[in-house]
């Protein structure tokens, strides 16, 4: 039996510090893990030699170029399946076999515009036709896709992202570029306004014994507000941006913070309190979009982002933690431990079979 040709769509490898980064490399990983024998994987980067340099000849290697994203320049190469693990991605195949369709969320209806007829709900749409199937990382992002478009009659599957912590770092070398000889909360992410960071800032103005960590690229419009409400407020003292950070550090300000905090109000998933949560630290979280579905019982919810109630509900929180220490660790570090990209790899595996039988 010939085996069957398949390509990942994977060009956003390159940006890590971003939550698709992060996907299309824990996907990469989980499957580089597996056996598929049956099946000839190409990756597209960038910079093939890095990617083969990590997996030897696991995969085959398409180098990506940005021409490629204009219909002229698509990749003409002839698969059996293409994988777009991406739903805003401008790379599409120049001839289309069987197509499969990865969505992480539509938040451009709410953040860009809802009119069909703008350039990225098109784009979309014209993926959601195309499609042989379609994966979504949340029943949350199917439920959504569903109330904003008519979606084809073909098989969806919900799968899971991993837990990007699989190894823990030893962090005892590491130096932080900001004070932590404080009692700190942390969080981390893109500065984006749906992050809302700024209830977060808002909350600490009535805390007056820990210090808030916030990781992340700040060089944005969103970061030059965050910072100037710090200022503004007189927080400069106990409320730090780090910039974007290592593995390393994000380890490092995990294992170290008192809780972790991630009011977002939009979310597809939602991978740091994933990740917090590998440590055994309280998360508390908005009760919005996926969050709910992702944090299960083993987070904390804010139903709204007024300052007092945001402080209440956190020292709450954080009271029921060190009285239940031991018992609820084990849940927090069994609730990240259930989200496993091994395990969400064979499913983008088992969906391939699926497609190509």
């Amino acid at each position: 039996m010939s085996s069957k040709s398949i390509f990942l769509e994977t060009h956003n490898i390159n940006n890590r510090a971003a939550g698709l980064g992060t996907f299309n490399y824990e996907l990469i990983k989980g499957l580089s893990a597996l056996d598929f024998k049956n099946y000839e994987l190409t990756l597209n980067t960038s910079h093939p030699d890095l990617l083969k340099e990590e997996f030897k000849d696991k995969f085959k290697y398409h180098r990506y170029s940005t021409l490629s994203r204009h219909s002229l320049f698509r990749v003409r190469k002839k698969y059996d399946l293409w994988h777009s693990v991406n739903q805003n991605t401008k790379v599409e195949p120049f001839y289309c076999n069987k197509y499969l369709l990865t969505i992480h969320d539509v938040h451009f209806i709410d953040e860009v515009s809802p009119d069909p007829n703008h350039r990225l709900n098109k784009l979309f749409w014209a993926k959601l036709q195309k499609s042989t199937a379609i994966t979504y990382i949340s029943e949350f992002v199917k439920t959504e896709t569903h109330k904003y478009f008519n979606v084809p009659d073909v098989p969806e599957y919900v799968i899971y992202n991993g837990n990007p912590v699989s190894t823990l770092i030893d962090t005892s070398q590491f130096i932080p570029n900001v004070p932590v000889d404080r009692p700190f909360f942390y969080t981390i992410g893109d500065f984006l306004e749906r992050k809302n960071y700024e209830a977060l800032v808002t909350m600490m103005k009535l805390i007056a014994d820990f210090n808030l960590i916030i990781s992340g690229n700040n060089n944005k419009k969103y970061g030059e507000e965050i910072k100037n409400l710090i200022s503004e407020n007189g927080l400069s003292n106990r409320v730090f941006l780090t910039g974007k950070v290592s593995d390393e550090g994000k380890q490092f300000f995990m294992k170290n913070c008192t809780a972790f905090l991630f009011p977002s109000i939009r979310e597809g998933f939602g991978l740091p309190p994933i990740e917090a949560m590998s440590f055994g630290k309280p998360v508390f979280l908005a009760n919005r979009t996926s969050l709910p579905e992702i944090g299960g019982n083993a987070a904390n919810y804010w139903e709204n982002f007024d300052p007092e109630y945001m402080k209440n509900i956190l020292f709450e929180g954080l009271h029921d933690y060190e009285i239940n220490k031991a018992e609820r660790e084990i849940i927090i570090k069994n609730r990240a431990a259930s989200f496993d990209w091994k395990r969400s790899a064979a499913e983008y595996l088992d969906v391939y079979e699926k497609i190509l039988r």
